[in-house]
């Protein structure tokens, strides 16, 4: 389990080809309870009760996204973390 956020795995199936494309799901603690769910490829965003139900949305929203908006094959984003200093 994630204690405050992570990156986990997304297959997605791609529209028209059957086949299944893996996407970065970045999730985190909500506020309010449950998860919210980001994926970078797409900017496409969810929420679930649990980890599991907010993947499952986000697949889902990103499958929605992804049949009026292909993504262009091969680019991957780059999954990274920074630092600043002296945040109040």
């Amino acid at each position: 389990m994630l204690a405050n956020h992570g990156v986990g795995r997304l297959d997605v199936p791609m529209p028209g080809t059957g086949d299944a494309v893996e996407l970065t799901a970045v999730l985190w603690v909500a506020p309010e309870g449950g998860f919210s769910a980001l994926n970078p490829e797409t900017g496409t965003t969810s929420e679930g009760e649990t980890q599991a139900e907010a993947l499952r949305n986000l697949a889902e929203a990103t499958a929605l996204y992804l049949e009026e908006f292909p993504l262009p094959l091969g680019q991957r984003p780059v999954i990274t973390t920074f630092h600043i200093a002296d945040v109040a």
